[in-house]
């Protein structure tokens, strides 16, 4: 087994970046496709599932946040570990991630369990919907820890510059839900009909796969997982690393399904509808962001790279050419949402209020995709360089300093479709934002390097 090396601080930069997206690109739009053949196979058992799913969506965003911010903390050190050519430290690093992400979420889930509940009546679900969802969340609980584990060692890989065989997990779990997602959802033979506990199962088993697969390939193919007993001091300092960047990211992360479920529950007074049409665009624009969640994915690793590597023209480039990307391809994917809106949700459900409230949302906020997406590799360039905090402030700005307050001012007066302004509104102005704080941070990181370097 070969030691990882630095190969991005090498090469063509937009040959690289290419490279790299494509294969996480697929992976991701496997995973997005996945869940939009979910949605479908729910629409078909009815509007109450539906609904329920919807209101569950911000929960499984706050459990995705936290394997997003320990993949980003660990994406982050790793990288930077490689780009010093620090193999032991990488591979240290890489497993005692794991660890980390294994206990933490086994306590996130014990405390889910008990407060299921409560929080579904904060966030508007009716009291006849809570066993329908409860059914879900237990499911769907008992299965986190082996996602999150799974999640974070794929980024440990895309830290090496790898992002083909991350890819290929992920193929391979959304083809194995997608062929569980009916059996189990409509019953085939001698196995029932468990509707939404059936999509929430087949979830759990495709994960597992994940899980399974993560652990092989970090051992057998990347050499990038230690079974040596870690000394107590290191693996404190491997932490300490992980969660410098791991905390703020899952916070960073956080904050968009806490202002989501804010959001849910102001939909809720105009009804379940209302919240299912919101939950199928939702998972439509999870769909048509899937490029700038590959984007995402990768630049944290390159940043990481180069800033050790200390070429801070590599990174400078690579952002001009996120952001041209983000700009182009955010008015084509506003174009198509804009001319197939209308038809788009008529494949979920045929209820018309669903169905008009869902056009809604992707007639107005597609337009701020382009924004919305350099705000994701802004802030996973400030993650990738081991500076979170810029990240936590400009996702805090945007959700609950922009979208959410003018989200409440504008529905009073233009009711849901304020609402879904406001959310473009917040996308635009902190697109901007990010884009000029992450190439001065950069710089000023660059520079403090150069000079220690010197001394």
């Amino acid at each position: 087994m070969a030691s990882p090396q630095p190969r991005l601080t090498q090469g063509s930069v937009g040959r690289q970046l290419v490279d790299m997206t494509v294969p996480v690109l697929f992976g991701i739009f496997m995973m997005m496709m996945q869940s939009f053949i979910d949605m479908w196979f729910i629409g078909r058992v009815g509007v109450r599932e539906l609904a329920a799913l919807s209101f569950a969506f911000p929960v499984l965003m706050v459990v995705t946040s936290v394997a997003i911010g320990l993949g980003a903390g660990t994406s982050s050190v790793v990288a930077r570990a490689i780009g010093a050519h620090n193999h032991r430290r990488a591979r240290r690093l890489a497993t005692d991630s794991l660890i980390l992400s294994f206990g933490l979420t086994a306590v996130v889930c014990v405390v889910g369990l008990f407060t299921i509940a409560p929080l579904f009546r904060l966030l508007g679900a009716p009291e006849d919907m809570l066993p329908l969802i409860a059914g879900y969340m237990r499911i769907l609980y008992a299965g986190v820890p082996f996602v999150v584990v799974g999640m974070v060692g794929m980024s440990s890989m895309r830290a090496t510059g790898d992002t083909r065989l991350p890819s290929m997990l992920m193929v391979i779990a959304s083809i194995v839900n997608v062929v569980l997602d009916p059996i189990l959802i409509f019953g085939v033979g001698p196995i029932p009909a468990m509707g939404l506990n059936g999509a929430a199962l087949a979830a759990l088993l495709a994960r597992g796969a994940i899980f399974f697969g993560t652990i092989y390939l970090m051992r057998v193919r990347l050499d990038m997982l230690t079974f040596n007993k870690p000394d107590a001091k290191e693996l404190a300092s491997s932490w300490r690393d992980i969660l410098h960047v791991g905390i703020p990211a899952a916070g960073t992360n956080a904050i968009i399904p806490v202002a989501t479920g804010v959001i849910t529950a102001m939909l809720a007074k105009y009804g379940p509808e209302a919240v299912a049409g919101f939950g199928v665009a939702s998972r439509v624009e999870s769909l048509t962001l899937v490029m700038f969640y590959a984007l995402s994915a990768i630049i944290g690793p390159f940043v990481g790279q180069n800033i050790s590597g200390n070429r801070p023209d590599r990174i400078f480039r690579a952002l001009k050419l996120c952001t041209a990307f983000c700009l182009s391809s955010g008015l084509v994917i506003a174009g198509l949402l804009a001319l197939s809106g209308e038809w788009i949700p008529s494949l979920f459900s045929e209820n018309i209020e669903v169905r008009r409230v869902a056009s809604l949302f992707l007639l107005i906020v597609p337009i701020s995709y382009g924004a919305y997406g350099m705000v994701m590799v802004m802030n996973a360039s400030f993650n990738g360089m081991g500076k979170p905090m810029p990240a936590v402030h400009i996702s805090v700005g945007r959700m609950m300093v922009l979208y959410v307050p003018l989200a409440f001012i504008a529905e009073r007066f233009f009711g849901v479709a304020g609402i879904f302004a406001a959310y473009a509104a917040a996308n635009v102005i902190t697109g901007v934002l990010s884009y000029a704080w992450a190439r001065a941070s950069i710089k000023g990181q660059c520079d403090m390097h150069a000079v220690s370097v010197k001394a």
